[in-house]
């Protein structure tokens, strides 16, 4: 039986033993944000991190969830609360999204105003103080509620979650945790080097006996979007491919390979088209259905150098069997060393395609560069360890061939020690590793002593986070 929680007092061991409480794990992140209960193999609110905007005389609406911000509404722009690099910038709109995460899925929704819900007549009877009933129907009264973080994240960025739980909704208890620390506790190794590949960033996280190692502890700007903006700019040479996304085509007939597009498109009335933010969120739709069925990493060697008969791998490449993609318009081609172009630059800063709004990335920012800084701030003792358990998690992961080409360029970096790459084959597991290892130990009996209580956020304030979430 579940127990219920009063938020103005702390936890004991007898309410936080076990199973006998629904704890709250949030996940978010840039691209998505998960949400679920503890204990459970998936999360049940998986939503995006983008949200729609609708201006009005009255105000901006904000909208949430999947349909809201893929439905071309009247003049609908679309934000992110999130930067690129992970942390939170637009607080007040990062706290409507998750709560949106929460409610739509996993708890009850606030009520409604009575004088205002279109269920009853204006009587004087239901004129009543809204605001203590409000206070009262709090989303997370009942349940604990554990976040997970970036390695990076500011002062500010680690205070806010927990008054935003505390304060806005109720939480009887909080934790903050590391999600490179989660992923290595997904994959059951107390210590590993966590490479998480998302969609804005690439999160490197030693980890050691369940502790991160802050100094070696670093971002990588190389991740899903990067190898988005490499398809761009393939798609614009010559010959050009369009990117029309799904929403502006009405009808459309099957043409040949490399054969003009034969589509009839959507009109909008003048002035009330998608705003440009939402075309491009459109559009990297396409570019990811596109990344999830044709984008593959080249193996073996860099795809700039030489093979072992003396001919370039570019040449070799350009043999490999190709993989047909038909665009929303019906324009369809056959990809062929375009495959292993757009993913090249992660591994090798030369081969990266750039142009005056997409600068190529450093030497120092690939990925076998970075994973390089970060194990060189940590203790040489532990490194063989750390590269003896290589966990590889994230969505941009995925790509075939991504774990064969990083171990190639960890062996050639460190031929002493023995490499060996972790990666759940699940793809459920590899996009979800970080809420999974918080599902896992916000259900552990022996966690109970490690939550955050109402009593003690109102005794210390949010500077508790600094000292108790290490």
């Amino acid at each position: 039986m579940t127990t219920t929680l009063n938020n103005a007092t702390a936890p004991n061991s007898q309410d936080y033993g076990g199973d006998e409480i629904s704890a709250l794990v949030l996940d978010p992140g840039y691209s998505v944000t998960r949400g679920g209960f503890a204990g459970e193999d998936v999360p049940k609110s998986v939503i995006p991190s983008f949200y729609g905007i609708i201006p009005s005389g009255a105000g901006p609406k904000y909208l949430y969830g999947e349909n809201a911000v893929h439905t071309p509404l009247s003049n609908i722009q679309v934000g992110n609360p999130v930067s690129q690099n992970g942390v939170v910038e637009d607080w007040e709109a990062a706290t409507q999204l998750w709560e949106y995460a929460i409610t739509s899925r996993l708890t009850n929704i606030k009520p409604s105003n009575p004088l205002t819900n279109g269920l009853n007549d204006k009587t004087d009877d239901l004129k009543q103080d809204m605001e203590g009933v409000e206070t009262q129907e709090r989303p997370l009264e009942e349940n604990p509620l554990l976040m997970t973080e970036t390695g990076w994240n500011t002062g500010k960025g680690r205070e806010k979650p927990i008054e935003i739980a505390m304060e806005n909704w109720g939480a009887p208890a909080f934790w903050l945790a590391r999600s490179g620390v989660l992923s290595a506790f997904s994959a059951g190794k107390p210590s590993a080097l966590v490479i998480d590949v998302g969609a804005s960033s690439t999160s490197i996280t030693p980890v050691h006996d369940g502790i991160m190692l802050k100094k070696g502890t670093l971002r990588c700007p190389l991740a899903g979007n990067h190898i988005s903006d490499q398809l761009r700019l393939i798609f614009s040479t010559s010959p050009s491919i369009p990117l029309m996304p799904h929403y502006l085509i009405n009808s459309k007939t099957p043409v040949d390979a490399g054969a003009p597009s034969q589509a009839s498109y959507r009109t909008f009335q003048p002035g009330s088209e998608p705003r440009p933010s939402f075309r491009a969120l459109q559009e990297e739709r396409v570019l990811t259905e596109f990344k999830e069925s044709v984008v593959a990493i080249w193996n073996p060697g860099r795809l700039g150098g030489h093979n072992q008969h003396g001919g370039t791998n570019l040449d070799s490449a350009r043999t490999q069997n190709t993989k047909s993609f038909e665009m929303p318009d019906g324009y369809n081609q056959l990809f062929g060393v375009e495959r292993y172009r757009a993913t090249e630059s992660l591994f090798d800063a030369k081969m990266a395609l750039s142009d005056a709004s997409h600068p190529a990335p450093t030497p120092n920012q690939t990925l076998p560069q970075v994973i390089g800084q970060s194990l060189s701030q940590v203790d040489v003792d532990i490194r063989p360890h750390l590269l003896s358990n290589v966990v590889v998690v994230g969505g941009s992961s995925l790509i075939p061939g991504f774990n064969e080409r990083l171990k190639q360029e960890l062996e050639t970096m460190y031929p002493g020690p023995r490499v060996r790459i972790f990666s759940p084959g699940s793809v459920v597991e590899r996009k979800f590793s970080g809420w999974i290892g918080g599902s896992i130990l916000a259900s552990l009996g022996t966690f109970h002593q490690m939550w955050i209580s109402k009593k003690e956020y109102d005794e210390h304030g949010p500077g508790i986070v600094e000292k108790r979430c290490k």
